[in-house]
């Protein structure tokens, strides 16, 4: 192996000179490592000078020394480390449904099972708030339409009975077409209201609403209809004052025979969806046809159908239970840098072999913290495992350990810059060579190799995650830069390319991105995702995101989205695309102008959130289309 360089441990110094600048707000890649925190204001100074303190406990109590000597070489990264002390998990598919049938408890009281859809939306907002405070990750529906077209009926029921009970001279089928009609008003007003919570109901310190997802637009029931589509509706009218909504990150789930054709029954629905994400970039697009997803697949089952989480997340292969994402979630995960391996090998040969002993220690590390997590108690986590979100958990008693439950969850090995890495053992990336392609290829599927190999090792579901980088794009580059200086194509950007994608600078065409990214979407099980920018309105061509969401489809994407910008100016209201002047009434002070933009995943309404490193990377987007 290649002669390791050692950078400086932490020290008392290192975290007193953070703790300065957390309170002087001087350093943005610091206080602002996540885009949906306010660093700035009191709260998320507090829990920046916790997140700090956190993770040099961490360091010093709970990892390994090669683990710690991994990281402090700069060879990987382990996500979350500030909650490592916690035990807590990443993410879960939350079973919206089990909840809103038997109810639940936030820790203040009960609240029963809704009897309509205005309060069932209400308490599903609920749930993410509660539910946020007990993972250091996001939150999702599975199956967003399907859990709620219940209380759709509930809904019907009751204004039929009250119209009913005024005997109006109506045939029996006007009176059901005059209830469905203010059913439907009702469920937009529902939907509504839970775009709107779910944009302001701060959880965390320093004003971050909840990290959420939903996925739906499979059930073709009326009822399943409806939600799907006055959510959609509603997101397309945006916020009070017409601001895109950032949050839930929804995921449409593409699925033919239920909405690819036009002769299937919620065909009408995804055309509504790709106006929604014409005008608000979401939904997203899964693909249950594609097929590492398919393989779960049964006709009837909205729990087999894939689902993702926002920024890419995915969890179906289970061990130790039904193999669906209902209840589950990643664990922890830990990314490699592959770029610092390239650097410091001669031949690829070397490169493989140094590959190999981090992805070792990098599965011996998540196994370690795993142990550490599985041996908390349920009754730390009382929303989480104790009203059963986690799957089987609400089998358990308040004093049992989480080995049993948690195992169904996963543990996952991630990887940032494939790009650079090819750049540096190739001369040039995947995205420009057929040859770097080829050993891009050959690099993530010896990745998944190792995860599964550990799999069968440890009886444990690891995988292979498409690492989403946010302060980890920047945090990589700049130490790398310092030990080998600027190299063309490797160092020489604030960033790093995230996971397998190719550089977000490199011109090339949709189709020719989408099919040489697809390569690595089956063997990424852990979560991945490919994203499309395309320029200028395109409220106005619907069918370019057609094409683009379909030709992902049968290039057996897994999870993709198109970017684009959305502007809005707060002056006049107008949204759309914003370039030096509104075009509606002309006014040219950039501070009136709310630019969203999609960072890892998920939204941002204001850039001044984003570190300089994302923020070079959002500069440095060429269109695709």
């Amino acid at each position: 192996m290649a002669e390791v360089m050692t950078a400086p441990e932490s020290t008392e110094a290192d975290l007193m000179q953070d703790f300065q600048e957390i309170v002087s707000s001087t350093n943005q890649d610091l206080i602002q490592e996540n885009a949906n925190v306010d660093g700035k204001s009191p709260c998320g100074q507090m829990n920046k000078f916790a997140s700090e303190s956190a993770k040099l406990y961490a360091k010093e109590k709970m990892l390994s020394r090669e683990a710690k000597q991994a990281m402090e070489d700069n060879y990987i990264h382990i996500h979350d480390l500030d909650y490592m002390p916690t035990g807590t998990a990443t993410c879960c598919q939350i079973p919206l449904g089990k909840l809103l049938e038997k109810g639940f408890n936030t820790g203040h009281g009960h609240m029963r099972s809704p009897q309509s859809i205005l309060s069932a939306m209400a308490l599903a907002a609920i749930v993410f708030q509660s539910n946020q405070n007990q993972q250091h990750g996001g939150q999702s529906f599975q199956a967003f339409d399907y859990d709620l077209a219940p209380f759709v009926k509930k809904s019907y029921q009751k204004r039929l009975h009250r119209l009913q009970q005024y005997q109006l001279p109506l045939a029996p089928q006007e009176l059901e077409k005059l209830a469905w009609e203010e059913t439907d008003r009702e469920c937009y007003q529902a939907c509504e209201a839970f775009i709107h919570n779910l944009n302001s109901l701060h959880s965390r310190s320093g004003g971050q609403v909840p990290f959420t997802s939903i996925n739906y637009g499979t059930d073709s029931s009326r009822e399943g209809r409806l939600i799907i589509k006055n959510l959609l509706l509603a997101t397309q009218s945006g916020l009070g004052k017409g601001e895109t909504p950032i949050f839930p990150i929804q995921i449409f789930k593409m699925k033919k025979g239920v909405n690819f054709y036009k002769a299937d029954p919620n065909y009408d629905l995804y055309q509504l969806a790709l106006e929604t994400t014409a005008k608000r970039l979401f939904p997203n697009f899964s693909f249950i046809d594609a097929p590492f997803n398919f393989v779960y697949y049964e006709e009837g089952n909205p729990d087999s159908e894939v689902a993702y989480m926002g920024c890419r997340t995915r969890i179906m292969a289970n061990r130790h239970g039904e193999e669906n994402s209902l209840g589950r979630g990643n664990i922890s995960f830990t990314s490699i840098n592959l770029v610092k391996i390239a650097l410091t090998s001669s031949t690829v040969e070397a490169f493989m072999a140094k590959l190999e002993v981090y992805t070792e220690m990098v599965i011996r590390q998540l196994y370690e913290r795993y142990v550490f997590q599985a041996n908390k108690l349920v009754n730390n986590f009382t929303f989480l495992h104790g009203e059963g979100v986690w799957s089987g958990s609400d089998e358990l008693n308040p004093e049992d350990t989480l080995e049993e439950v948690l195992k169904q969850g996963s543990l996952s090995v991630g990887f940032i810059g494939l790009a650079e890495c090819l750049k540096a053992l190739t001369g040039k990336h995947h995205g420009e060579s057929e040859q770097a392609q080829e050993l891009g290829e050959e690099i993530v599927a010896f990745l998944r190799k190792k995860c599964d190999e550990a799999a069968e090792d440890y009886d444990l579901n690891y995988s292979l995650i498409a690492t989403p980088a946010e302060g980890l794009s920047g945090r990589f580059v700049k130490q790398d830069r310092k030990d080998f200086g600027i190299r063309e194509g490797i160092t020489d950007r604030d960033y790093y390319t995230n996971s397998f994608h190719i550089p977000v600078y490199y011109p090339i065409q949709a189709v020719e991105k989408i099919k040489r990214e697809a390569v690595y979407h089956p063997y990424t099980n852990a979560g991945h995702i490919t994203y499309i920018e395309v320029d200028g309105d395109v409220s106005k061509n619907i069918k370019a995101i057609d094409i683009l969401v379909k030709t992902m489809a049968e290039s057996g994407i897994g999870y993709g989205s198109v970017n684009h910008p959305v502007d809005r100016c707060k002056s006049c209201g107008y949204t759309g695309t914003i370039d030096n002047a509104c075009p509606s009434c002309e006014i040219t002070d950039e501070r009136q102008f709310d630019r969203i933009r999609r960072i890892t995943g998920y939204l941002v309404g204001t850039m001044d959130k984003w570190n300089t490193a994302k923020a070079s990377e959002e500069r440095d987007r060429v269109r695709h289309v």
